[in-house]
Order: structure tokens, then C-alpha cells, then sequence
């Protein structure tokens, strides 16, 4: 029996875009050890989704951003077999640019992570978090407005 781990969570994962690249970082943390993502991390109380954004971004990189638009909202299951525990995201999806183009992404948090670096989009390192991989197959693409409303 797989036992639920709290409430669902909310995540903000920021699609920072130079020219036709995306910044990416490998994740060292216990959730998807070794997969690579974009910043990301959660919500915290009474914060707007650009404020975490914003504030993640720096924490991580120690980069400023602008221009943060949401894209799309990925509601999203996750099983840990080994341990029978389960848990629950919402990630929401934005896109920002640098307040200057030339910043250099940090590496802030070694601990979390192995380092950033600029990917092109037509070439994505692998593997990547599934959730920004799920998204991909489903047609989501950062450099494009993807939200859709229902």
C-alpha cells in the first residue's frame, strides 16, 4: 500500500531564456538525484509566483530576472516504490529573462546542485526531471505563450 507524504505541494520551475537557450543545472538532491532541471523550488506562504520565482533564481543562481510570464500548471503524481510513499505537486511553469544579459549564473547551492549552464532547446541534456520532460511531449515549448485556459 503506497501511504500519501502531506498535502499537495506547489513548486514554481522558471524557464530563464537567453536567445534559444534555456539554463539548466543537474540536480543533487534527494528528489531527481542526477536529472536535470531549470530553477525551481516552492512556493512559500503568502508569496506570489513571481516572488518565488524571483527569490529561487537568486538563491540558486544569483541571478536577477524580469519579464517572469506563466506558461503552464502540471499537476503532478509522484510514487517512491522502494519506500511505498507518494507524493503530490503543482508546478507552475514560468518564463523570465536576465535583468542583464551578460550576468553569469553561480552555482549557490552545490549541495542541490552539480552547476548551470545554458543549453540550446534543440539540444536538452538528459536526463530531464519528469516533469519538464512529460510537459515537453505534451507540446510545451518556453519560448512560446503555451498557457491554455480551461
Amino acid at each position: 500500500m503506497v501511504m500519501a507524504v502531506g498535502s499537495p505541494k506547489v513548486a514554481v520551475a522558471v524557464f530563464i531564456v537567453k536567445e534559444n537557450k534555456l539554463l539548466i543545472g543537474k540536480r543533487q538532491a534527494c528528489v531527481a538525484h542526477s536529472y536535470f532541471s531549470v530553477p525551481s523550488g516552492h512556493l512559500e506562504f503568502g508569496e506570489s509566483f513571481e516572488e518565488c520565482a524571483t527569490r529561487e533564481v537568486k538563491e540558486e543562481t544569483g541571478l536577477d530576472i524580469m519579464k517572469i510570464k506563466i506558461l503552464k500548471v502540471t499537476n503532478n503524481l509522484f510514487r517512491d516504490d522502494e519506500e511505498n510513499l507518494a507524493s503530490h505537486y503543482v508546478v507552475i511553469l514560468v518564463r523570465a529573462v536576465l535583468v542583464d544579459p551578460n550576468q553569469i549564473p553561480q552555482n549557490l547551492e552545490p549541495q542541490k546542485c552539480d552547476g548551470w549552464e545554458w543549453y540550446d532547446w534543440e539540444n536538452l541534456p538528459n536526463p530531464l526531471v519528469p516533469q519538464f520532460k512529460s510537459a515537453i511531449k505534451q507540446g510545451f515549448n518556453p519560448f512560446q505563450d503555451n498557457f491554455k485556459e480551461y
